[in-house]
């Protein structure tokens, strides 16, 4: 069928948002798995009705149907040829909390933070926690009886359901808890009732057997309890619409014992004598998953960790500090651990967690760079086998030429582990195929089953019959058939399932390396390879950055796939593959980048290391290149160029542009947003304020001290003198002679931004030039405005080389110029935490509310301000996410709305709860901007809080 005929026709049926745009189909074409199925229509429904209109639909046309929440499905389970419905959208509501009998009621799109923040306050959690818990819905929890890491004292999510609300594939509306008025339910006692003996004596053997259907519960001994049943079920015996799920009470006080094991077989041999201490989580990780983040995040991103190669992370709890320590002290008594560590303190231990969580988006990128897969994702062994399960699981990637990084759940016996197949060769796929039948063989033979959390999907379907006997998968045949017996309901899943290489997505496309602008250099110059690293954990649909996190802030405004890193993703990935019209400029790329804003905060926060703010300027860069461009480029690209011109006359641009129509003309035919102020230039530039000091490089200190070149960008220059006028006054203080670049020095930026990136080049070429011989003298550069030192220690790489290979003559930089400029160049804060002897001012009792610039976050990473102003003794919140201007997306004519709304997600609401007296500090000038604008607050720079010119907001509090 026409995928606009279906979409017409499910909308006269009553289901009101259907969409079946070439743009969204792609979105959707794959959720966190290695498969992509395009679907021929998204639908996201707004109440039961809809969704039964849909299936009855379907049903009638033989339209295969899939429901999805948050897409972070691994085994393929949330991609269908059909219908997708998309839960998330719109049936995301607690429709009952009741915190007197531990009880919610929920549609199938609530995320599982959301939930979890409404019952933290009653002392109250869902049990089962996967890792995906910022965006994973409990609808996808239930289709695939998700645990995490906190199942082991909790239960898996169906040891935690009361009553489901569902339709079945046949149209019928059953409620779990009244079995007695249902014909499904009479069929489905007639089918147990035939199959006892099998589902005895193979269903049920231990808690992580995941696979196939979980028919135990439905055992005359067990209740018959469907809900349960349920679970796991992955979408393919009805549509779920509402549940009634049980909370559990959370420990009151909580201690992590980190214990290490010489390598990870050891640390599992050593779980079953740690299982009678009642551990909430057990958990194991690898030497090589603490590599990668140290890799990816830095030093500081790896807490203490005791000696060892594999570690296991026990989490006990108890009604005071003191219970909770005392069982955590038992448990490393008998640990047999080489070293161990115990952790109260729930900052130090949320770090260490913060391994383990990351760890799926981590593991998908080997030790040498290349990419890693799921497909054999979490296979689950009885723990008291657990050890040698994963010596001769180790040997058996080996054989095959193969690495991976495995981590998981050891106290329930389940290990994850991303495998870097090759499916860049020709025979990849067979490759793939081999492993995973040799994989299930093995898990059989320890008596495990091949998911131990995911489900089967379309990964380890076909290997069931590995598993299980034949009357085994005879019995879940007759109660799919109960359930659905058109097969509407996510086809090819564990019933009759796909063939486990059909429709892999990761067959290689041809790659795109020539005819770019930027560099690529951890892709190998393969812009295909960098928008592949997208592998779908959807991180960036988080509802809200957690703290110290940005990504992705469209999405948090929004809460559309297209405005998200992930969705962003799978669009670029279906243009460089050949399959839109265009390529990079077809119109659906055109779509989902637009609200992108260039934050970069998928570079630290995306697990996977994908760069949208990179790949956007390339679209751009190849979208207009010898074309007329958009006005925005012209006006807010060309920013350092006005800028100089108005320079000339600040005083007189500035009366000018305040002249109403004047100003309304201005942006208008600059395609500025009629509602945005245009920032006052400076009455005098820095420069015309202190005259330039750098002398020659490497020129020697005086009796000042040490030699510090101030790098003074375009916005301080320009827009804010008063930054670097502190800046100058506080690294004087310090001890330091501060010399000023001769000559203004632009890093291109906003050319950078609007894909002008030629010309963005040659600026930037010429500004290292001069930077190389001060960094090359070891004279520490200090640059203010944070998305402009990005540039330098990020930017110039991708853009450039490291090696500025290819520059012209007389262009500037040269050899290695790049590198040591990045090397050399330091923030404020960086530079001061290093300098010998410095002591920060006293900040005893000053409030400070922070907003860290999104870059800054991203490429230099926050911790030394967050270090500098806690050594000044400064009480410090930092605000996460993006403040929403993010330089000239927000002051761009069709952004205004989301730039404010994403304002709303963290900032704007931190600034209105701050008590009396509260600094608001902000390096960013788009941060700064946009404060004044929408909170009309000022807020300070670093450098002028230092040298005591910041002041209090007059707050309400509250």
């Amino acid at each position: 069928m026409n995928p606009a005929d279906l979409a017409e026709a499910l909308r006269r049926a009553g289901v009101a948002d259907v969409d079946a745009s070439s743009r969204r189909r792609a979105e959707y074409s794959s959720d966190a798995s290695l498969y992509r199925v395009p679907p021929l229509a998204v639908a996201f429904p707004r109440h039961a009705d809809e969704v039964a209109a849909a299936l009855a639909w379907c049903a009638a046309e033989g339209v295969p149907l899939t429901a999805r929440g948050g897409g972070t499905s691994i085994a393929g389970n949330a991609v269908g040829p059909g219908l997708v419905l998309d839960f998330s959208r719109h049936m995301g509501r607690i429709t009952a909390f009741d915190p007197q009998e531990g009880t919610a009621t929920v549609e199938p799109g609530v995320v599982l933070d959301d939930l979890q923040r409404r019952a933290a306050p009653y002392g109250l959690r869902f049990g089962p926690d996967p890792s995906t818990h910022s965006r994973c819905t409990l609808g996808g929890m239930i289709g695939n009886n998700a645990c995490g890491s906190r199942a082991l004292a909790y239960g898996r999510t169906a040891d935690n359901l009361l009553a489901l609300d569902v339709l079945t594939g046949g149209g019928e509306r059953l409620s779990t808890d009244a079995a007695g008025s249902s014909p499904a339910l009479r069929a489905l006692r007639e089918v147990v009732g035939r199959n006892l003996a099998v589902i005895r004596t193979e269903m049920g053997r231990f808690s992580r057997q995941i696979s196939g259907y979980s028919l135990e519960h439905l055992l005359p001994e067990n209740g018959f309890d469907v809900a349960r049943a349920f679970a796991g079920s992955e979408g393919t015996w009805g549509v779920l619409l509402g549940a009634k799920v049980r909370l559990v009470r959370a420990p009151a006080h909580t201690v992590l014992a980190v214990l290490g094991y010489p390598d990870m077989a050891a640390a599992a041999d050593a779980v079953p004598a740690l299982l009678p201490h009642r551990p909430v989580a057990l958990e194991g990780i690898d030497a090589r998953i603490v590599e990668a983040v140290r890799r990816r995040r830095g030093d500081h991103a790896v807490p203490p960790l005791p000696g060892g190669r594999g570690w296991l992370l026990a989490e006990l709890g108890g009604s005071s500090p003191a219970e909770a320590g005392a069982a955590a002290r038992a448990l490393v008594a008998g640990s047999g651990a080489l070293d161990s560590l115990l952790v109260a303190d729930a900052a130090q231990a949320a770090a260490v967690w913060r391994i383990r969580e990351d760890g799926a988006g981590l593991s998908a990128r080997t030790p040498a760079g290349a990419p890693a897969h799921a497909g054999w994702e979490d296979a689950a062994v009885p723990p008291e086998g657990l050890g040698a399960y994963l010596r001769v699981f180790e040997e058996l990637m080996a054989g095959y030429g193969l690495t991976g990084l495995p981590y998981g759940h050891f106290g329930d016996g389940c290990v994850h582990v991303r495998i870097d197949f090759p499916f860049g060769r020709a025979d990849g796929a067979a490759v793939f195929r081999s492993f995973l039948t040799d994989a299930a063989r093995l898990v059989a033979e320890h008596g495990g089953s091949m998911s131990g959390e995911h489900g089967d999907g379309r990964a380890r379907g076909e290997l069931l019959p590995l598993m299980y006997s034949p009357a085994a998968l005879e019995a879940f045949a007759q109660v799919k058939a109960v359930f659905d017996s058109g097969e509407v309901l996510n086809p090819g899943v564990i019933v009759r399932p796909a063939p486990l290489d059909e429709a892999l997505r990761l067959q290689p496309p041809p790659p795109r390396a020539s005819g770019l602008a930027l560099r690529y250099p951890h892709d190998g110059g393969d812009l295909s390879a960098a928008v592949h690293r997208c592998t779908g954990v959807g991180k960036c649909r988080s509802h809200a950055a957690g703290p110290g996190a940005v990504m992705c802030p469209s999405y948090q405004a929004t809460r559309d796939e297209k405005d998200s890193t992930r969705g962003r993703a799978r669009v670029l990935q279906e243009a460089v593959a050949g399959r839109l019209p265009g390529g990079l400029r077809a119109p659906e790329v055109r779509e989902v980048l637009d609200l992108c804003l260039s934050c970069k905060g998928c570079v630290s926060d995306c697990p996977t290391g994908v760069d949208m703010a990179t790949y956007k300027a390339e679209v751009l860069h190849q979208s207009y290149r010898g074309r007329l461009r958009p006005a925005v480029h012209y006006s807010l690209g060309w920013l350092p160029r006005w800028a100089r011109l108005a320079s000339l006359a600040p005083a007189a641009v500035n009366a000018v542009l305040r002249v109403g129509p004047v100003a309304a003309l201005a942006k208008r035919a600059g395609g500025i947003d009629a509602r945005r102020p245009l920032p006052a230039f400076a009455g005098r530039r820095f420069r015309r304020l202190r005259p330039a000091r750098a002398g020659r490089p490497g020129g020697t200190a005086g009796a000042g001290g040490r030699r510090v070149l101030l790098w003074v960008d375009t916005f301080t220059d320009h827009f804010a003198p008063q930054v670097a006028e502190a800046a100058v006054r506080v690294l004087t203080r310090a001890g330091c002679e501060v010399a000023v670049q001769r000559d203004s020095q632009c890093c291109g930026l906003t050319l950078i931004s609007t894909g002008q990136l030629d010309a963005a080049g040659r600026l930037l070429r010429r500004t290292v030039a001069a930077l190389a011989g001060h960094a090359r003298a070891g004279t520490p550069i200090v640059a203010l405005e944070p998305s402009c030192t990005a540039v330098l220690r990020s930017d110039a790489a991708d853009l450039l080389g490291s090696d500025s290979a290819g520059a012209g003559e007389g262009e500037g930089a040269g050899g290695d110029d790049v590198a040591v400029v990045a090397g050399a160049v330091r923030t404020l804060a960086e530079f001061l935490g290093e300098l010998p002897g410095w002591r920060p001012p006293d900040l005893s009792g000053v409030r400070v509310l922070a907003q860290p610039h999104c870059h800054h976050h991203a490429v230099m990473g926050w911790e030394a301000d967050r270090a500098l102003l806690a050594r000044a003794g400064a009480q410090v919140s930092a605000v996460g996410g993006c403040c929403g201007l993010a330089g000239n997306f927000g002051m761009e004519r069709g952004h205004y709305e989301v730039s404010v709304a994403v304002a709303e997600t963290q900032l704007l609401p931190a600034v209105r709860r701050a008590a009396p007296g509260t600094v608001l500090l902000a390096d960013g000038f788009s941060c700064r901007t946009q404060l004044d604008q929408l909170a009309h607050v000022r807020a300070f720079h670093l450098a002028e809080l230092l040298a005591g010119r910041a002041q209090a907001v007059p707050g309400s509090g509250g």
